[in-house]
């Protein structure tokens, strides 16, 4: 396998492998890794689909991706994963998977029509006072320290971050600026969370430094993402013949790691609560998801919170089973176990009823929600709010069967699960779901008096508990992932975000897609190129822009930093004039 970028190997269709129609796979899980690597399989490495099968211990695919109409509760989404134009691989996959919305164009064809036609901002990124716009809403507010602790961090090695927590690293001021507001609200940092994550986002989304306060860079499916992409996934894959086994549980894998390899040698199943052995052959290939965010997730309702499981579940105990055989394969522990109180572990999904509600959203980000375009673009978050509490509500409908005339389904999430909220004097975790509506409404400004009636009888609320949501951000060091392909192995890989490839950043589908084509080009010794990380951290003209805008768009002379003392002082600029350095930094806005 090896990376490259361009769009000579980008169009290409890759040379079919040698005996790849002999060879058989299994996936285990069928979230959106595993189906991006069956859709691999078929399309570059030439696997027919009714040699594919997918293991799903639900009832349904799509992993930690869904979005459902629950006969019971209602409509109900955990969450979505923001996308950005630079996911390469994403979109490579996309473009062969066909739009059910609209016959004869692909799913990237038409998201790409509806970004352009109705592309994203967010009016309202952050407000505190109940509605009020926080202070330089479109600054980042950082001090010269807190900009150079960004610089010091993203200057360290990742060898020396090891186990080492973001508030290791930075200072309050980091932490009281806008930068940390729009940054951990957008990505669900947390101060204890990984430094080197940090460090990787930092550097993997330095181009969009400048578009943290307005988040135009994102771009959004038409409906949640379960409909507008899994849906299309899935069924592009039963056309080719790929076998989806529901009910289906793989308690272990047989290894054979004699001789430095590793070779998958069996499938241990429970199948309807019946154990089946598979035999597997050299020319059997397996794709494991290790690990899950959504595992053990539990749902309320209007007048109950979700209830706290913390079982491990099947994904947990699986990687935990083959990690104990041999260290190379990752260290799971570190991930599921001693996750921080101060985390995020509760989302809900509010369906609003009637007229009465949605005049406040109107108010505050000055769109009408009834109108079928972007209504807050990503996050808007209660800066004030003990829970960290924010809200985003998509494109309605949010679901197909949605009657936008009667129902708007918006998302809620709190970052902090061990603090009382503002209204609701408790825990988000211990919330019902009049409650997490109740704390929405008072963070909007709704009139006290008002809110508990609105609550109850013009909005229907799930709430949902995740207990390993956060733990993509656990600080880990070297080889607590396992590799895609482990060293010697000849016939297993990782996919999805527990498993290591360098430079990409976790709790996004690039990281899910990226892995999983990794993996297939690996094992089936593909020869096209897998799209390399988009390289805006070794893009000068995107790091200048950046320093730009962390600055809040002062001019060099008056940025207060060391490293900028002593590089492009007064006597650096005179000597850079009438050159392209010069060009370069006027472009960049610096002088």
């Amino acid at each position: 396998m090896y990376h490259s970028n361009g769009n000579f190997e980008a169009f290409a269709q890759a040379i079919k492998p040698e005996g790849a129609d002999k060879k058989k796979a299994y996936f285990v899980g069928s979230g959106l890794a595993s189906l991006a690597g069956a859709a691999f399989l078929i399309r570059d490495a030439g696997v027919p689909g009714k040699n594919i099968t997918v293991f799903e211990e639900l009832a349904l695919p799509g992993g930690s991706m869904d979005g459902i109409l629950d006969e019971h509760k209602g409509f109900i989404i955990r969450g979505g994963r923001e996308m950005e134009a630079h996911f390469e691989t994403l979109w490579d996959l996309f473009r062969s998977v066909p739009s059910l919305a609209k016959p004869g164009v692909s799913v990237l064809d038409e998201m790409y029509e509806l970004h352009k036609s109705d592309p994203s901002s967010n009016p309202m990124r952050a407000t505190y006072e109940r509605g009020k716009a926080v202070p330089s809403m479109g600054e980042l507010t950082l001090t010269p320290k807190a900009v150079q602790e960004i610089i010091d961090l993203a200057l360290t090695p990742e060898s020396q971050l090891d186990d080492k927590r973001i508030d290791e690293y930075f200072t309050q001021e980091f932490f009281d600026s806008n930068f940390w507001l729009y940054w951990a609200t957008m990505f669900a940092f947390e101060p204890w969370a990984s430094a080197l994550e940090m460090r990787r986002y930092l550097l993997r989304f330095i181009h969009h430094v400048a578009t943290l306060p307005d988040l135009t860079s994102l771009r959004f499916t038409h409906y949640n993402q379960y409909e507008s992409l899994i849906v299309p996934l899935v069924k592009h894959l039963e056309s080719e013949g790929v076998t989806f086994q529901y009910d289906t549980q793989v308690e272990d894998i047989g290894l054979d790691l004699s001789g430095g390899k590793k070779v998958a040698t069996s499938l241990e199943l429970t199948v309807g609560g019946e154990k089946k052995t598979i035999d597997l052959t050299t020319d059997d290939l397996v794709f494991v998801t290790n690990g899950s965010i959504t595992e053990s997730s539990t749902f309320g309702d209007n007048d109950h919170p979700a209830p706290i499981e913390t079982d491990h579940g099947g994904a947990w105990k699986l990687w935990k089973t083959l990690a104990a055989k041999d260290p190379s394969l990752g260290h799971p522990e570190k991930f599921c176990e001693n996750i921080p109180s101060d985390n995020w572990v509760i989302s809900g999904t509010i369906t609003l009823t009637d007229d009465k509600i949605w005049p406040y959203i109107q108010k505050l980000t000055g769109r009408d929600p009834r109108n079928g375009k972007i209504v807050t673009g990503g996050p808007c978050n209660f800066k004030d709010s003990g829970w960290f509490y924010g809200f985003t509500m998509s494109r309605q409908p949010h679901f197909e069967k949605q009657d936008p005339n009667k129902e708007l389904v918006l998302w809620v999430y709190g970052l902090f699960s061990d603090r009382p909220g503002d209204y609701v004097k408790k825990p988000i975790k211990e919330a019902t779901g009049i409650e997490l509506t109740e704390e929405l409404l008072y963070h909007l400004g709704v009139p006290v008096e008002e809110i508990p009636d609105l609550a109850r009888n013009s909005a229907s609320t799930v709430p949902c508990h995740m207990p390993y949501i956060t733990s993509y951000f656990m600080p880990r060091a070297a080889g607590d992932r396992p590799l895609v392909v482990p060293e010697g192995s000849t016939n297993l890989a990782f996919i999805g975000n527990f498993a290591e490839t360098p430079i990409d950043t976790v709790f996004t589908t690039e990281y899910s897609v990226r892995t999983a084509m990794e993996a297939v080009y690996t094992l089936l010794d593909v020869n096209r190129g897998v799209p390399e990380v988009f390289g805006s951290q070794y893009d000068i003209r995107v790091l200048l822009s950046a320093l730009y805008y962390l600055n809040d768009k002062k001019k060099l002379a008056d940025v207060k930093l060391p490293l900028m003392t002593k590089v492009v002082g007064a006597a650096a600029l005179h000597k850079v004039k009438g050159t392209y350095v010069e060009e370069l930094l006027k472009d960049a806005g610096l002088i």
